[in-house]
């Protein structure tokens, strides 16, 4: 089988390698047909990632075919079209005793911290995998993971009908977040600092877009929400936003921080406390994927999302073209 691996920082080699074989009764055998290639990967692909090894398959957005099964499986059978959860925890510690295996100690995500989805054939756990119907296309399919992402920083937002809510970043995740947002019928202000972002953002429904390159922020969000954001999400990830989501956040607000920027941010114990704020982390996603598999039968998740498609052969230039258009594609997806 094809098998595309990250053997130094900006080169993939695609070779053969021996298909794998079910080696457990719980196993499943997949045939990778869509894989998008996100910001993990890109940092990967750039030797940023200091929890990496080379060689790595990367790739934890896929979608594909299960074609064999271990005795025990039942989720899954031969032919379905599955989508994978590509969060891999210990299973033992109180964390994931407690239903929260993205957090574990031990967490790796498939793709990152062990091989991915870049290749012809994987074999993974049954629990992990989810039939989609087959009339979804397998791009489509494959935005699954990120839209998981999605639906944990809604379930954190814990969000009302009338909360005014602002996003920063108008990426995949932002855009993704925009869209489960909107679907709740909420109103929704997005702010980045790219033209194209933001246009993008007003296709997918943002009611107000903000540049904050070029417009006041702190003026366009109190037009948008006298009084504050009710709801601030950071789906950019850096430790300036987090600071300016306090400071533009209504009182009793929730902030959703998705970043793992290490460096301190300036932030006032006091803005938190008189303004009673409460600031969550959400990190991949705790079992919602049952949540995407609805959005993917709705039509929530189309096609709009994906920027360009390449066949596995031409995955390094994938990579290499999706750096150098600055962040303004949403989804770049290899074909397998």
């Amino acid at each position: 089988m094809r098998t595309a691996k990250l053997v130094a920082p900006y080169r993939i080699e695609v070779g053969e390698a021996q298909e794998p074989q079910v080696n457990d009764s719980h196993q499943v055998l997949v045939r990778v047909k869509a894989v998008g290639i996100c910001g993990t990967d890109l940092h990967t692909f750039k030797g940023e990632r200091t929890d990496v090894e080379f060689p790595r398959v990367m790739g934890h957005e896929l979608s594909g075919i299960v074609i064999g099964a271990g005795d025990s499986v039942s989720r899954v059978k031969e032919g379905d079209h599955v989508i994978y959860d590509p969060v891999n925890s210990c299973g033992n510690c109180r964390t994931c005793s407690s239903g929260h295996e993205n957090v574990c100690r031990e967490v790796k995500c498939f793709g990152v911290q062990m091989d991915g989805g870049f290749q012809d054939v994987i074999a993974v756990s049954e629990d992990k995998l989810y039939p989609v119907p087959k009339e979804i296309p397998f791009e489509c399919a494959a935005l699954a993971e990120p839209f998981s992402i999605a639906a944990n920083i809604i379930a954190k937002a814990d969000m009302r009908q009338e909360d005014r809510v602002v996003i920063f970043g108008a990426g995949t995740i932002g855009i993704a977040v925009l869209q489960a947002v909107k679907r709740l019928g909420n109103q929704v202000l997005v702010t980045d600092m790219a033209v194209e972002k933001l246009a993008l953002a007003r296709g997918f429904g943002a009611d107000e877009t903000v540049n904050s390159l070029k417009d006041n922020l702190h003026e366009a969000v109190g037009a948008f929400s006298p009084g504050g954001a009710d709801i601030l999400i950071d789906a950019v990830g850096t430790a300036s936003i987090l600071s300016e989501c306090i400071q533009l956040a209504a009182p009793c607000a929730n902030i959703v921080e998705i970043g793992f920027d290490e460096q301190e941010s300036l932030i006032r114990p006091s803005d938190i406390t008189k303004k009673e704020l409460t600031i969550k982390g959400s990190r991949m996603n705790c079992h919602r994927f049952d949540i995407v598999v609805e959005w993917l039968k709705e039509g929530l998740i189309t096609d709009k999302m994906i920027s360009r498609i390449y066949p596995l052969e031409q995955i390094e230039q994938a990579f290499r073209d999706t750096l150098e258009q600055g962040g303004t594609w949403l989804k770049t997806m290899i074909r397998l």
